[in-house]
């Protein structure tokens, strides 16, 4: 399903998927706001991430994969397999403090913000299914963190404030590259 872009004047936001538009008006402070999701969830994973590269003891995620999964998670099968598959429980003994630290990072100088938001998002969707708990509801915090990292996405947070800015003006051949490679509008911003 694609999205249209409509236009705007100043603080108006629209979207079109499917055949329903909205459309909403930001207050002139929701930048500050949009700003500080950013930086909240910056500041939350560096030090998710350096927490687990600084421990005493390596980090390892076998034991969260095999006993730490909620056992009545409708994807127990697939935890329990990256918990036993030796190879990719090496993967995520790497890929999750780095990733935290390299999402934290981005989010904080606001460089490649939607690429780093994506991943946060996926990684917040993976807790949110592995801590799977439904007796008051489906709305949990890491279910809430992914809703965040997504509104820090989609409102372009890493040009507020942040090296996204200026990257997307950087000029090759005389043309900002944001215009010379429109596709890095997924990944900045």
């Amino acid at each position: 399903m694609a999205t249209e872009k409509m236009t705007g004047g100043p603080n108006v936001f629209e979207s079109k998927i499917g055949g329903v538009a909205v459309r909403g008006q930001a207050h002139s402070l929701s930048a500050w706001f949009v700003l500080a999701l950013r930086m909240m969830m910056g500041i939350a994973f560096l030090n998710a991430g350096l927490d687990k590269l600084l421990a005493a003891e390596p980090f390892s995620a076998q034991g969260y994969l095999l006993y730490g999964v909620n056992e009545a998670s409708p994807l127990i099968g697939m935890f329990t397999w990256m918990g036993t598959t030796p190879w990719f429980v090496e993967f995520v003994n790497i890929a999750v403090p780095f990733g935290q630290v390299a999402i934290g990072l981005g989010l904080i100088v606001g460089a490649v913000v939607r690429l780093a938001a994506f991943f946060g998002a996926m990684m917040m969707g993976l807790f949110y299914f592995a801590n799977w708990s439904v007796e008051h509801g489906m709305i949990n915090g890491d279910f809430a963190y992914l809703l965040v990292f997504l509104a820090v996405a989609a409102f372009g947070a890493g040009r507020i404030l942040g090296l996204d800015a200026l990257i997307e003006r950087y000029e090759i051949d005389g043309v900002p590259l944001i215009e010379k490679y429109p596709r890095l509008d997924y990944v900045l911003g």
